[in-house]
């Protein structure tokens, strides 16, 4: 404790000129960041003379957070600032280092607003207006440095047609190639990827599809049938990293699913996000991004720890965000993770899912297959019990053939009746 006080006092020392923090300086105490008081006065809250050098200088640019099912939110930082802290973790990582040493190209399946914001700041870097899609970017407009290319130019990539995936293993197999031992890492949204392998197993193209040497997922919450289904096809690691657009990366796992931190220049505490819970908001002190350093900042996720302690180095899973979790009528909340716990357990072969409440006590669970057909009646029945033991909540399944993804790009695991696409609805 007494580590994590002067780390604190030393991150307050960084922080002084700051106008958003002289209230807090001057009366010695820090209440916690919302994102709401972050926007407010933005950008002049944070305005410093050395900040607004780097602003003129281009050290230092205006982004939106990505916004998963929430308002995107501005800030402040470096170019390539989530960039870097990718990098560095993957060539620190224990599980796949040797693809960075290696020289190893990063392939990126994400949403394709990533893609777009790839193609937007090359044609800036040119001084030309972006390409607005449907126009198709090309390969040299989607790739990000001499590292890195975007695939994906779809919003939603349960959509994706032959000639999409076509084109996209074209792409892989160009990188694959190109590297003397056939390496190259594969870096994705877990949802989008396992998108393209169900693709590529449906139309007859795994036998051409080129296996990656390693594979990270981050962006956003990997369902466990998601992790499961990815790792009974590739046998190389598997890793998960936990971050956000503001923070860069807090988290990894290795290859059998354990989180390790990664706090440099950063502070974390947990607090229940209601009193007796076991489920923690993360609550991040961290001058990492020196453009807008953040002092218990309110990140909106939600975590759980092997012992149910409020020890940031003992968290086992990150199981969603805060704003997303349902109160339950009998009391307590459901996250994301524990719907996702009693799937896995249950019913396998479930690819991307939808709560929808329905009532006191009732919600509609709706879901697509790996297989493209509804889960068998017994594996349904042990779900619905599961879920009524576990949430209280009599749950009626409804197999479907599509579940559109949010504009965002991402899918929402909860929504409420009628709510629009945005919602992940249908």
């Amino acid at each position: 404790m007494d580590a994590q006080r002067q780390t604190l006092a030393e991150m307050i020392e960084e922080i002084r000129d700051i106008p958003i923090y002289r209230t807090s300086i001057e009366e010695g105490s820090f209440p916690i960041l919302e994102k709401p008081e972050i926007a407010r006065g933005f950008p002049d809250n944070w305005m410093t003379p050395k900040l607004a050098r780097a602003l003129e200088a281009g050290e230092a640019e205006f982004v939106l957070s990505t916004g998963t099912n929430h308002a995107r939110m501005q800030i402040i930082r470096p170019p390539f600032f989530l960039l870097r802290s990718y990098y560095r973790l993957w060539s620190e990582h224990p599980d796949v280092a040797d693809t960075w040493q290696q020289g190893c190209q990063r392939v990126s399946i994400t949403t394709v607003l990533a893609t777009e914001h790839v193609a937007r700041l090359n044609a800036r870097r040119r001084g030309a207006e972006a390409p607005a899609l449907p126009s198709v970017p090309s390969i040299d407009e989607r790739r990000l440095d001499e590292r890195t290319l975007y695939l994906n130019l779809r919003l939603d990539p349960a959509l994706w047609d032959r000639g999409d995936v076509e084109r996209m293993l074209d792409e892989m197999t160009a990188v694959q190639e190109a590297h003397p031992r056939g390496w190259y890492h594969l870096d994705c949204d877990g949802y989008h990827f396992a998108h393209l392998v169900q693709k590529a197993l449906s139309s007859g193209a795994w036998q051409r599809f080129p296996r990656p040497a390693s594979i990270i997922h981050a962006y956003e919450y990997t369902p466990a049938n998601v992790r499961r289904f990815l790792a009974q096809h590739f046998e190389c690691p598997i890793i998960d990293l936990f971050g956000s657009t503001e923070l860069g990366y807090l988290y990894y796992s290795d290859r059998h699913g354990r989180y390790w931190p990664y706090l440099d220049r950063m502070h974390l505490e947990l607090i229940p996000v209601e009193q007796g819970s076991t489920i923690y908001s993360l609550i991040v002190s961290s001058v990492r991004n020196p453009c807008m350093p953040l002092i218990r900042y309110r990140s909106g996720d939600c975590a759980e720890t092997v012992d149910g302690s409020p020890d940031p180095l003992r968290i086992r899973r990150f199981c969603g965000r805060e704003r997303e979790l349902l109160r339950l009528e009998r009391g307590g909340l459901l996250s994301q993770a524990h719907l996702d716990d009693w799937i896995a357990a249950a019913a396998p072969s479930v690819f991307v899912y939808q709560l929808r409440p329905s009532g006191p006590r009732r919600a509609r669970l709706l879901y697509t297959t790996f297989d493209g057909g509804p889960v068998e009646a017994a594996a349904a029945r042990e779900l619905q019990q599961r879920v009524l033991d576990g949430a209280g909540l009599e749950c009626a399944l409804e197999h479907r053939e599509h579940i559109a993804i949010g504009k965002s790009g991402k899918y929402a695991w909860l929504a409420q009746e009628g709510e629009t696409t945005e919602r992940g609805g249908l």
